[in-house]
């Protein structure tokens, strides 16, 4: 009598290349994006809209000492950059959105099933949402380049890099983190509450110089604020100081301005010495000296 061994059945699934990362996955996560006309509105046309708004009746103020006659950059400049920096946030975050959507429809749980690794699952997401970024920053430049604005072509280039690469590398974190932690229904809304709210507190829709004394020091520690400040200093020039170097300039034009005005010695002669100003060359001078 022979007996017949049944075949075994095989639990393991075969692995498919990179985890499953591939183009076709990343296109139909692409187009989704583009289907959603209120993710288009709010990361494409509301930054031009807005940029149009603000920005374009300031072409012609200049934002540094250089006359823009001289190759000098306008104010709308900045708001174009800056304008530009939202859209990629907005579109940044957007990816949370995306991700708390799927987990109450089921959708997350359904790819577990699949040979597809988490992480390139998370990793299509960010992609797709910088993707976007990059549309809503090339769309603003756009409108800026019609508009008028001048800049070199390096100057273009890197705060449009700048500003695309860390403002979609922070927020799609800021996303992803919301979206995992918040249902469905409250992931879009918080995410844009913090994305205006940061803006907001970083000077990304007015000068930092307009806000309170309490309120400037508290700016400087959002990460807007930081973005703003690398993806903007390619356009006005400015040298990128370290926080102290940054505090003796001012406090050295702060003993200019007392000078020129007749403040008394003793009181320039300290604040000199507090910033290790004056140098080999002593304290300020009293005016009212011969």
């Amino acid at each position: 009598m022979s007996t017949t061994t049944p075949d075994r059945v095989t639990l393991d699934r075969r692995v498919p290349p990179f985890g499953g990362f591939n183009a076709t996955y990343l296109a139909i996560e692409l187009k989704r994006r583009l289907r959603n006309r209120r993710t288009l509105f709010f990361t494409i046309a509301f930054p031009i809209v807005m940029y149009v708004l603000i920005g374009l009746p300031l072409r012609d103020e200049q934002l540094t000492a250089t006359p823009l006659s001289q190759g000098g950059v306008s104010v709308a400049a900045y708001i174009m950059v800056s304008m530009a920096m939202y859209g990629a946030m907005m579109s940044a975050t957007q990816t949370g959105a995306a991700v708390a959507v799927e987990r109450s429809q089921g959708w997350s749980r359904q790819l577990r099933l699949t040979p597809l690794n988490p992480l390139v699952n998370i990793l299509i997401k960010m992609i797709a949402g910088m993707v976007l970024g990059l549309l809503a920053v090339g769309a603003t430049y756009i409108a800026g380049a019609i508009s008028g604005i001048e800049l070199s072509a390096a100057q273009w280039v890197v705060t449009g890099l700048v500003g695309w690469l860390l403002a979609s590398a922070v927020f799609t974190t800021l996303g992803l983190f919301v979206g995992y932690l918040m249902p469905s229904e409250n992931a879009a809304q918080v995410t844009s509450l913090v994305v205006v709210l940061l803006s907001f507190l970083g000077g990304l829709f007015y000068p930092l110089s307009s806000m309170p004394d309490f309120m400037q020091s508290i700016a400087r520690f959002t990460p807007v604020y930081g973005i703003g400040e690398l993806a903007r200093a390619p356009a006005h020039g400015r040298e990128l100081r370290h926080p102290v170097a940054r505090q003796r300039h001012r406090v050295a034009r702060r003993v200019r301005r007392r000078h020129d005005v007749g403040v008394p010695a003793r009181h320039q002669a300290g604040l000199s010495e507090e910033v290790g100003i004056g140098g080999a060359s002593g304290p300020v001078p009293d005016p009212a000296e011969p």
